[in-house]
């Protein structure tokens, strides 16, 4: 029978301990390198990580408060401007209140100046009793020896230049009221002017006006519509 004689092994296929957890050491710290994070610097990584961490919540506490005073901004910008809105508003009722009584008043005296340009060439019941009681003064007045040219400046001519008299104050009223409308404006807001009717009704006043203070001229001094003489008694 043969026996099999097995060789011991010997010290050197023995493995050390000591190599064997250098090698383990070795081989975890391959493994971290080839994951990218080596053993040693993991504590450094967490840090930079929490730090990262930190700046973005700061950035996001940062943003809503930034956008918290963009909007109070806003806010205060958009009351100003409702304010101001407010004011201009008002100054602008105010503007157009003062326009329309202003535009109303003229609009008046251009109507008055018109109808008065209208009686005193026409004739008014004014001028109709001055003329009757011109008549009535000068009938009380005239002696009974007195001549027919007397007679008829007395009795007639006297009266109608009464008429005539009254007639031309009205005409005169007429114009300057007709005047104080147009010239009215220029003293007021600048920029501002009378409606186109009231304008034309203000400018027919004057024509109306002037007329009546020429026609009262000419009809006071006896140029038109002399008053006759009578022709001479024979002695």
């Amino acid at each position: 029978m043969e026996t099999t004689k097995t060789t011991a092994p010997t010290p050197a296929d023995v493995e050390n301990p000591e190599d064997v957890t250098a090698a383990d050491t070795a081989t975890g710290a391959a493994k971290g390198e080839t994951a990218g994070q080596p053993a040693d610097r993991r504590p450094e990584a967490d840090a930079d990580h929490a730090a990262e961490a930190s700046a973005a919540e700061a950035a996001a506490i940062e943003v809503p408060a930034a956008e918290t005073e963009e909007a109070d901004e806003t806010e205060t910008e958009v009351e100003t401007d409702d304010a101001d809105a407010d004011e201009t508003g008002l100054t602008g009722e105010g503007d157009d209140t003062d326009e329309r009584s202003g535009g109303v008043g003229a609009a008046a005296c251009a109507i008055v100046a018109a109808a008065l340009g209208t009686v005193a060439l026409s004739g008014s019941w004014v001028s109709r009793v001055a003329a009757e009681r011109e008549n009535l003064v000068n009938q009380l007045d005239l002696s009974a020896t007195a001549d027919n040219n007397a007679k008829i400046a007395a009795l007639y001519s006297a009266p109608w230049h009464a008429t005539a008299l009254v007639n031309g104050v009205l005409a005169t009223l007429a114009l300057l009221l007709a005047v104080f409308v147009l010239a009215r404006p220029a003293f007021g807001t600048p920029g501002r002017t009378l409606p186109t009717w009231i304008r034309s009704v203000a400018w027919a006043a004057v024509a109306l006006g002037v007329l009546g203070i020429l026609i009262f001229g000419l009809m006071y001094f006896d140029v038109l519509l002399p008053v006759p003489t009578a022709p001479a008694q024979p002695a």
